[in-house]
């Protein structure tokens, strides 16, 4: 993936973490992943932004909880229109073109990914 990930953000909740785990893995990026109270779920979206914005990385992989994670996409996408709900193990892959401001790059659902998955083997 352009550009490449360079740390891995997770909620401290154990299914976030037992998600973020194998990813940080399959990325060679165990030594990258740390815990967020801002992906906890009651958390506002500003707080993700300002933790993220004030990160020396390229790009960086939140694992956290829906709705939050949706809200938080919708905050991005559509200035906070709108949620853009995710189900569970979906990717999205959003570029950040200035502070609170993206654009939806891609959208990919769990078996999306299942099936890009198993054409690298």
């Amino acid at each position: 993936m352009e550009p490449g990930i360079g740390l891995i953000l997770t909620s401290p909740y154990r299914r976030a973490r037992q998600t973020a785990e194998p990813a940080a893995e399959a990325l060679g990026l165990k030594g990258s992943l740390r815990e967020s109270r801002a992906l906890e779920p009651d958390r506002a979206p500003e707080e993700v932004l300002a933790e993220v914005e004030g990160l020396v990385a390229d790009g960086v992989l939140l694992v956290g909880h829906q709705p939050h994670l949706g809200i938080l996409l919708g905050h991005l996408v559509t200035g906070g229109r709108a949620e853009i709900p995710l189900k569970k193990a979906a990717v999205a892959r959003v570029t950040i073109e200035r502070p609170g401001a993206g654009a939806l790059r891609a959208l990919l659902p769990a078996r999306v990914l299942e099936e890009l998955g198993r054409g690298r083997g």
